[in-house]
């Protein structure tokens, strides 16, 4: 199984801006229905994709600090972070072909 990290405010700054490597990062909410469709697909990439990236997730409910740094203003929002830095911003629903294509450029 693809490593996959709950993240928080707390936890943020340690484990996605300190961090090297490659993070994808999906903001997200329970009553959120794009998000519980496209979580799988998030999930399904981090297993094949494993050992080259990570799939973190935030609760923007629980959250609301670090989504505002970020600038979350919809959701789903997955950001990308290479080396602690974003380097893409996907928002909304999207299918695997269409994130795979902006993921895949970032990973070594």
């Amino acid at each position: 199984m693809a490593k996959q990290v709950v993240l928080t405010d707390d936890t943020f700054q340690t484990d996605v801006e300190k961090s090297s490597g490659v993070i994808l990062v999906d903001f997200w909410a329970d009553w959120c229905g794009p998000c519980k469709m496209i979580a799988p697909i998030v999930e399904q990439i981090g297993k094949e994709n494993e050992g080259k990236i990570t799939i973190g997730k935030l609760d923007v409910d629980q959250n609301g600090e670090t989504a505002m740094k970020y600038g979350v203003m919809s959701i789903p929002t997955l950001i990308l972070f290479k080396n602690g830095q974003p380097v893409e911003r996907l928002v909304g629903y999207m299918p695997k072909e269409r994130l795979l294509a902006k993921i895949k450029p970032h990973l070594n």
